[in-house]
């Protein structure tokens, strides 16, 4: 008698711990249960991936949801189906909310809104400040917590953590690695008078300089070495950087975005405006060629989106007053599959900085690759598609993306999340399913 499933993904090449082979895979209570040559008839459901890409599901551990808060930009329902939609599974949410998310009962506030309506499986920062520093401990363990969230510079929302003394009592409490916004605050304010009066957008990257982003990650570095405690650099965009974070692989990470792998400046100020106005810049190609040669050096550990949406209206203002963010959880997938059709980097790293990469850095537990016992997430590409990404696309109450006419090359096919396919050809299908994820008890 034949093993039963519950689901199968039959006739694709499976992305596995050994690379891609053609096999199928048998889901059972919402885990992989088998890898191998599968009867179809032997599931309830099935999914032909046949002439398909069956990845393990792709995480984005920087998104910014906006609920509670300004929820006319984004909420927990819109921000993880436009995710859904882009073929992520997994998302961590900033917490630079309003009210921020700096205790037990803002975090646990969070997860009940996201239970019933969140489409990929989530989890929150508890976001780092004077007043919460010498708690971190006890608030990094709470379940459906991924960490601790510190802003060295200031950015969208009242979180900071700005002096060295400050960053001293966050890094000495607690033992998970600690996410950080890296810029030098003490220099943005020095030089805020060049833009306080009225600038143009392209002036951004002159205000937010490189120096601005060195200062603060050298800072960062000597203060983690000294408390013996793991960070992990959020988009980093600068050359400069690169080279430092390169010297410090026994104690940092490195996110890139695909914003910054794919813009450059002064093309995307003068083609988009304010709406390629981001923290940390879009900067010259120089910095972008230097983030490539990094990610396929290995130095580069993840990607996120930093998806972080404003309105077209609120866009629209005259900078400065024009808020910082673009949106990007659903466009990260098409981005760096065009990457890769392009020959910038290929499967492996793709897969590495999506998937095994997050559930590495986090101590994800379940995540990051098809093997047996592993949660039943996948991302189910076609690495020949030729699609348009267009605004009419994006599932942001927002609306916009700043990638809008872009053609590309590979495209998320289907989105399953436990065994349950909520995407597919670009269609939501049947619920939100979406539960905290789980991460290894030993940190």
């Amino acid at each position: 008698m034949s093993e039963t499933f519950d689901f199968i993904i039959h006739g694709g090449t499976v992305y596995t711990p050994g690379g891609p082979l053609e096999l199928d895979v048998g889901v059972r209570a919402g885990k992989i249960a088998a890898l191998g040559k599968l009867n179809p008839g032997s599931a309830a459901r099935t999914y032909d991936a046949r002439n398909l890409m069956v990845l393990p599901g792709l995480i984005d551990e920087q998104v910014h949801f906006r609920e509670p808060g300004p929820t006319h930009k984004e909420d927990l329902e819109s921000g993880t189906r436009g995710a859904i939609l882009g073929g992520i599974t997994a998302v961590f949410e900033m917490p630079n909310t309003d009210p921020a998310t700096t205790t037990a009962a803002a975090i646990n506030d969070k997860i009940s809104r996201g239970t019933g309506r969140c489409w990929t499986d989530f989890a929150f920062y508890v976001g780092a400040s004077p007043e919460n520093a010498d708690e971190l401990y006890a608030l990094e363990r709470l379940p459906g917590c991924c960490g601790i969230k510190m802003f060295m510079g200031s950015s969208t929302g009242t979180l900071l953590v700005a002096d060295d003394e400050n960053v001293s009592r966050v890094l000495k409490s607690g033992s998970r690695r600690v996410t950080v916004h890296s810029e030098d605050d003490m220099r943005l304010q020095e030089r805020a008078g060049m833009v306080a009066g009225g600038a143009d957008v392209s002036m951004h990257p002159e205000w937010r300089d490189v120096e601005t982003a060195v200062r603060s990650t050298q800072r960062l570095l000597a203060l983690a070495h000294k408390h013996r405690r793991r960070v992990h650099v959020l988009h980093v965009s600068t050359a400069e950087e690169m080279d430092i974070l390169a010297q410090h692989k026994d104690i940092a990470t490195v996110e890139v975005l695909p914003q910054h792998l794919t813009l450059a400046a002064p093309e995307c100020y003068e083609r988009l405006g304010t709406l390629a106005q981001m923290n940390p810049p879009i900067r010259e190609a120089r910095h972008r060629a230097a983030l490539w040669a990094a990610l396929n050096a290995g130095i580069v550990d993840c990607i996120g989106s930093d998806h972080a949406p404003h309105t077209l209206e609120e866009k629209a203002k005259p900078y400065p007053r024009s808020p910082s963010g673009l949106t990007g959880v659903q466009t990260t997938v098409p981005l760096m599959l065009n990457h890769m059709a392009q020959g910038r980097l290929s499967l492996q790293r793709l897969v590495d900085m999506l998937s095994a990469g997050p559930a590495r850095i986090f101590g994800i537990a379940g995540k990051g690759r098809v093997a047996v016992g592993y949660d039943a997430d996948f991302t189910v590409v076609d690495l020949k598609a030729k699609r348009t990404i267009t605004n009419n696309w994006i599932a942001s109450r927002t609306g916009w993306t700043a990638f809008d006419g872009m053609d590309v090359t590979g495209w998320p096919m289907a989105t399953i999340i436990r065994g349950n396919v909520v995407m597919r050809d670009d269609e939501v299908q049947d619920k939100p399913v979406g539960i905290p994820v789980r991460f290894q008890e030993t940190l």
